[in-house]
């Protein structure tokens, strides 16, 4: 054991992989599932909510969202997502993950039954107070990112570290498969009950009040998994490195850890004692900047690039199912029909592409390492942005377009085996413990940041610019992706210890027998 590494914390590292791990991942990864549902769900019913509360009575046009009123549905709960990354992060190292897990997902239970409760006397109440509650419901998924990544990260060992965190992310790839499932089940039901005419047939018929209830149902589901998941949560300890490092106190960490892994853990003897640190600079200080400052933008930019692209992707993936003609023309569906089918694209891109490339990161992280993943998928996305964008109009020809949907889905397919998964896993484990839930909450909120800016500004770029320039714009994001990722150190094979620099921090600090100021 290196000098001055606590014996805890050496012991978790060597440990084998346990049941209690994947326990682990499935009780963190529940909350990923939920937030993945809950933040693109409302792309799926955005048609119904413009057929519902903005087509204008005889009109034989139905009715769509205003630019401004999509872009605030859409963006809100990612708003809400940013504040609830940099608040959570650092309550989580100020109180402790475990203190604050719950709270974060009670928020969701409550805001996902409310956002499907939303009133109003007309379309603004609506709409209003659906803004109000999804705000809430970002702001409960946005402490899950730093709370489930950090947990996960230091109760792994460090052979597998990295495929445990990108397995708890990769759980966000079957909440979106979730998400259209449900909405053709709903849509599927409710369509054989209430069979209504296209809207070209007859307008007044073609939204039945029942379709109401659609989006409302689809919305509240997302409750489900984060309740089922509440009990356990709280029955998980707080990680050791937490109590040793943070708190403290070595020997409640190893008995903590001895209740739920199959090993003895027992603290030296020399931990109990006072011991000289060399980690107890603030954020931002002089010493972090020199010693993570490059590190925390190299996390925090390529977060930011990757999801402008990614969120952005989603956001306006019906217009490209309706440019390649997966969807007919609004007036020769009725609404059911059209949320069905949207549900069932959406559910189609999640299962070749979406799903499948979290799972190729988990399998490789441990094995080609975290650096190498994400440059390889921001190149192929530069790639195949630039293949879709630059001779898009060859796409849209009815003969090519499986081909554009083949390699739009590759697009996704190398999000997620790529700077996806790869910048959820890399913030929680090269920073310091006492700062590692707020340094993974401000890369997150980066993140955030970069999907507002999609949101707001894509919906917008897709209305005045067309899909074609808009895709050419998100190739030159995702290069710069490229650049970035070289800030970006390399974690694979060491301790949590080894590459945020606290051992090594230490044992200077030992040595001169005084901590840096």
């Amino acid at each position: 054991m290196a000098k001055g590494q606590l014996q805890v914390l050496s012991s978790l590292d060597a440990a084998k992989t346990q049941w209690y791990h994947f326990t682990a991942i499935v009780i963190a990864g529940m909350g990923f599932f939920t937030d993945a549902y809950d933040l693109f769900c409302i792309s799926l019913v955005t048609s119904l909510l413009g057929r519902l509360y903005y087509t204008v009575p005889g009109s034989a046009t139905p009715g769509t969202l205003p630019s401004n009123v999509s872009s605030a549905v859409n963006g809100v709960a990612l708003s809400g997502t940013l504040a609830g990354q940099i608040f959570f992060g650092w309550l989580g190292d100020k109180m402790g993950r475990k203190r604050v897990y719950g709270v974060t997902l009670m928020l969701m239970v409550f805001s996902s039954i409310a956002s499907g409760l939303s009133f109003g006397k007309e379309a603004k109440g609506v709409m209003a107070t659906l803004c109000f509650f999804r705000f809430w419901l970002g702001f409960g998924i946005g402490g899950d990112y730093p709370l489930s990544a950090t947990i996960m990260s230091e109760y792994a060992n460090k052979r597998t570290r990295g495929a445990f965190i990108a397995a708890v992310f990769a759980m966000q790839g079957f909440g979106i498969l979730a998400g259209g499932a449900v909405t053709i089940i709903v849509s599927s039901a409710f369509k054989a009950k209430y069979p209504a005419p296209a809207y070209e047939v007859n307008p007044g018929l073609s939204t039945v009040p029942a379709a109401d209830h659609v989006w409302r149902i689809i919305l509240m589901f997302g409750a489900v998994p984060a309740a089922l998941t509440y009990y356990w949560r709280m029955k998980m300890p707080e990680t050791a490195r937490y109590t040793a490092l943070v708190a403290k106190n070595s020997q409640q960490a190893a008995a903590d850890m001895s209740k739920v892994l199959q090993v003895d853990l027992e603290a030296d003897p020399e931990d109990a004692e006072p011991r000289v640190r060399g980690n107890d600079f603030d954020l931002f200080s002089k010493q972090f900047v020199r010693r993570h400052g490059l590190h925390l933008l190299g996390t925090t930019s390529t977060w930011f690039l990757l999801d402008l692209t990614f969120y952005s992707q989603n956001l306006f993936q019906k217009d490209i199912y309706t440019a390649i003609g997966w969807l007919p023309a609004a007036k020769t569906m009725n609404a059911l029909e059209e949320v069905y089918r949207i549900g069932r694209a959406q559910t189609l891109i999640a299962l070749c592409s979406t799903v499948p490339g979290y799972w190729f990161t988990v399998a490789l992280i441990d094995k080609i390492g975290r650096f190498t993943i994400q440059l390889m998928g921001f190149f192929f996305m530069t790639v195949f942005m630039f293949a879709l964008a630059i001779p898009y109009h060859h796409w849209t020809l009815h003969e090519n377009r499986i081909g554009f949907v083949i390699m739009y889905s590759l697009t996704f397919f190398f999000a997620n085996f790529g700077p996806n998964a790869t910048t959820f896993v890399v913030p929680a484990e090269i920073f310091p413990a006492r700062l590692r839930s707020t340094c993974h909450g401000i890369s997150a909120a980066a993140g955030k940041a970069g999907s507002l800016v999609g949101t707001f500004g894509f919906v917008y770029a897709v209305d005045g610019i067309g899909v074609r320039k808009t895709l050419i714009i998100l190739g030159v994001t995702n290069f710069f992706g490229i650049v970035f990722t070289f800030l970006v150190p390399e974690a694979k094979g060491l301790s949590l210890e080894e590459i945020s620099g606290e051992q090594e921090e230490e044992e200077d600090a030992a040595e001169l027998g005084t901590a840096p100021v």
